[in-house]
């Protein structure tokens, strides 16, 4: 399955990947399509089994802290200010803590007989940590992590971060006196590694143990990022190691949140892209990334690929698994049947990777097909081999009218990217008036033997 690797109607940003038996589950915010603000006031649940991590399956709204048409809220505190924002679930003697950061309000645990739920509300957080460091009792993005010895540790913060240890007995109590401040910093410390602005600290804690390596994955001060830095305890200190992702290269950039995953015998990256414009409307996206002997995470580029090692450029590409997005273009849902690329000027350019043409075609050309939304411009979709500036197999012209265009290109073997960069013939005055105005819409694409 590509990225988004649920389906393109579900907005899951905040994503924790958990391995709970044979099957991986994600846990994260709820976002709702053209939203004007984060998340709602429910957390879902999808899973999906290890041996075939493309094939997800929704468990429903497993907390609320409103109530809907199906589900009274699982809290009574709270109100319409209180959204529920990025959470975690951790396994502790047979039984799954579900951790929520509600705005605005004193977060809390929720227990649960099995990793889907149901929850139910177990506490508030216990703590005598000061407020201004755990912003009121928010604890916000809480990330957990239990150890090879039952102890617990929960890590959060916005804009500094912090951590401590859980009663292990009860999972919602934080043990006195084990407050750390600042595990990642939020000012250079060069003693520890973090020797630029890229290492520093703004979101999204996300603890791991590898080994005996402790990770810990956050959102650092360019939050576009998820960056990672490791230690020989779960208490620190801590040392940079470098980013893994960055889902704004060349894509419309927001915050990031996510974490890393061991599925079966593969590692991934657990990551968010953002949608309609904004840094709102955000989904889930992952990666296959390596962790070298010496614990590092060598970088790895956003894709269209999700689950899959290639993608199949004879079958029907949707337009909104784009991973590179350049010129002002944005993916937008009209309903949940319809999703397209629009905002398309002349000199965009929109990416796909990666696809495997096979091998040994006997024919110099192929067919190519797009279904677009005509905005009543003309102009020429470009398409061009593994970089926007690469070979172009050939080009299309596009019209005032929607529907299917189509063109004779040249055939190719092999694994490449796709790239489209879109150009008009107006001049003049006429140059000058089209500049900047959206040309057309993308919707899909497919190239045919």
């Amino acid at each position: 399955m590509s990225n988004p690797y649920l389906p393109k109607w579900e907005y899951i940003p905040d994503g924790e990947p958990r391995v709970f038996g044979d099957r991986v589950y994600i846990y994260g915010s709820h976002d709702t399509a053209g939203s004007g603000k984060f998340c709602d006031y429910k957390l879902k649940c999808w899973s999906a089994p290890v041996d075939d991590p493309g094939n997800w399956v929704c468990h429903g709204d497993i907390f609320h802290t409103q109530a809907d048409r199906d589900h009274p809220a699982d809290t009574d505190w709270t109100t319409t200010d209180n959204e529920l924002f990025a959470p975690d679930v951790v396994e502790k003697d047979g039984k799954y803590y579900l951790y929520a950061y509600i705005v605005n309000s004193i977060g809390c645990v929720a227990v649960a007989d099995r990793p889907e739920g149901p929850f139910t509300l177990l506490s508030q957080y216990k703590y005598t940590i000061p407020d201004e460091i755990c912003n009121n009792g928010w604890f916000i993005d809480p990330g957990v992590l239990v150890d090879d010895d039952g102890r617990a540790y929960i890590y959060c913060g916005f804009e500094r971060s912090y951590m401590a240890e859980l009663n292990a007995d009860n999972m919602y109590e934080v043990l006195d006196n084990t407050c750390i401040e600042h595990i990642i910093p939020i000012e250079t410390r060069e003693e520890d590694g973090f020797d630029d602005k890229d290492s520093l600290f703004f979101e999204a804690c996300s603890p791991r143990k590898v080994g005996d390596t402790y990770y810990l994955i956050y959102s650092p001060q360019k939050c576009t990022r998820l960056a990672y830095a490791t230690s020989d305890k779960p208490t620190g200190p801590f040392k940079y190691r470098g980013w893994i992702v960055d889902s704004g290269v060349d894509y419309p950039g927001g915050n990031d949140h996510g974490s890393i995953c061991k599925i079966k015998d593969q590692w991934y990256i657990f990551y968010h892209r953002m949608t309609n414009g904004s840094i709102m409307s955000r989904r889930g996206c992952v990666e296959r990334i390596e962790i070298l002997p010496d614990g590092t995470i060598p970088p790895v580029e956003t894709t269209s690929l999700g689950f899959s090692e290639s993608l199949n450029p004879y079958k029907v590409t949707p337009a909104d698994i784009a991973c590179v997005l350049k010129g002002g273009a944005l993916i937008t849902e009209r309903n949940v049947f319809d999703r397209f690329i629009t905002g398309i000027t002349e000199d965009c350019v929109i990416g796909y990777k990666y696809y495997d043409f096979g091998e040994d075609y006997s024919s110099k050309t192929m067919e190519f097909s797009a279904l677009v939304g005509g905005l009543g411009c003309d102009c020429t979709l470009h398409i061009h081999l593994d970089s926007e500036d690469g070979e172009e197999l050939g080009s299309v012209k596009i019209g005032h009218d929607s529907g299917t265009v189509e063109t004779v290109v040249k055939a190719v073997t092999g694994r490449h990217a796709i790239f489209f960069r879109v150009t008009t013939d107006y001049t003049g005055w006429m140059g000058d008036y089209f500049k900047g105005r959206p040309l057309f819409e993308l919707k899909a694409f497919v190239f045919m033997k």
